[in-house]
């Protein structure tokens, strides 16, 4: 198949739109109910910003997976935090982790309490302000996927000072669209795999969905014209009775992905079993900084005892919502007790949470 080329007026040139959709159109009259899943919290926002959905014919359905790295950090995570913060401890984070929730508070109200908990732009922001004020014991939440994961581990491997140590919780998202299609309900006839972790990991981690479950998967960009074309290009597979991993966003994820991230990743992190808010604990999902950077590690260093909690409150549906059995306008408190003013799920919290999107862009 002709790929998408390379001009910049290709992205969200409104003609091509009209021509992918029609093609989109004419090839899903041959076919049943389809439903395809993203995992990807930008994704979501370009699907809805663009009122992409309303493109597409009535049997074609494409849902929202766990792809927001914040949404799915557990509540015993911000727990920890919470607690080393109310210890005395400096906290170091990105602005989108402050507000979600943990079981029964969040580093934005713990700040509030008068403990020192700061907003970073970077690993490197956190690392300086340790240097500056070494009387002090400062923690960096390491929240992401493999996309942010090398960053860390480059970090991790760097020349730290003493009093700087890191708190991970990075996760890794092929194991999670595994989960999705053993859940009990829920359809899934596609993957749009996420651009931005493709970027690192390349092609060759996905092709069990291809293989073992003849699931048609295509890796895509985050402009409109590029989710269209994912779209498109899994409904021809469907068409002929095909599962192939396709690569739509050829123009910046390599079949190899990126070796050298890889690489800092793997020197630095072993993968462990890890908890996901909403979905629970998935074997080889979670990222764990090695025994020979433990100093590093604020797990070890502080000894902390991981304690299990209720990671939703009473009444949402955000773990329904992180694995796309609902759309966030069936929960009860969207856009009622949940707001992006006051949100009570993690995923109204982040601008990548799906909840989050759909307030700012579809209500």
């Amino acid at each position: 198949m002709t790929q998408p080329i390379a001009e910049s007026h290709w992205f969200r040139n409104p003609t091509t739109a009209q021509n992918i959709t029609q093609k989109i159109r004419e090839i899903a009259t041959k076919l049943e109910q389809v439903k395809i899943c993203h995992v990807c919290g930008t994704h979501e926002w370009t699907i809805t910003h663009f009122g992409l959905r309303s493109l597409l014919p009535s049997n074609i359905e494409v849902i929202a997976g766990p792809g927001c790295p914040v949404c799915i950090v557990p509540a015993a995570e911000i727990d920890e935090a919470i607690q080393l913060a109310i210890e005395g401890k400096v906290i170091t984070c990105f602005g989108d982790i402050l507000r979600v929730p943990g079981s029964t508070s969040s580093l934005m109200e713990t700040k509030a309490s008068g403990a020192d908990v700061r907003i970073v732009y970077a690993v490197s922001d956190a690392i300086e302000m340790a240097k500056k004020e070494p009387t002090k014991e400062f923690i960096f939440s390491a929240v992401g996927f493999e996309t942010t994961a090398p960053i860390t581990a480059l970090e991790a491997l760097g020349d730290l000072p003493k009093n700087f140590s890191f708190l991970v919780s990075h996760r890794l998202i092929p194991p999670a669209m595994e989960l999705l299609l053993g859940i009990e309900g829920l359809q899934i006839d596609g993957f749009i795999a996420p651009g931005h972790v493709s970027t690192i990991i390349g092609l060759k981690p996905y092709e069990l969905f291809t293989k073992i479950y003849r699931m048609p998967t295509v890796v895509a960009g985050f402009e409109p014209n590029d989710v269209l074309m994912a779209i498109y290009m899994i409904l021809r597979q469907h068409s002929v009775s095909d599962a192939q991993l396709e690569n739509e966003y050829i123009r910046v994820v390599k079949p190899e992905g990126n070796k050298k991230a890889r690489e800092v990743i793997q020197r630095a992190f072993t993968i462990t079993a890890g908890n996901w808010r909403g979905i629970g604990r998935l074997d080889n999902s979670a990222l764990q900084l090695k025994d020979k950077l433990a100093q590093y590690d604020a797990r070890k260093k502080y000894s902390l005892k991981l304690v299990q909690c209720q990671d939703i409150h009473t009444g949402c549906q955000c773990h329904q919502v992180i694995i796309g059995k609902i759309n966030p306008s069936q929960c009860g408190l969207f856009l009622k007790a949940c707001t992006p003013a006051r949100p009570v799920g993690a995923c109204m919290v982040s601008s990548e949470g799906t909840c989050r999107v759909w307030a700012k862009n579809v209500s």
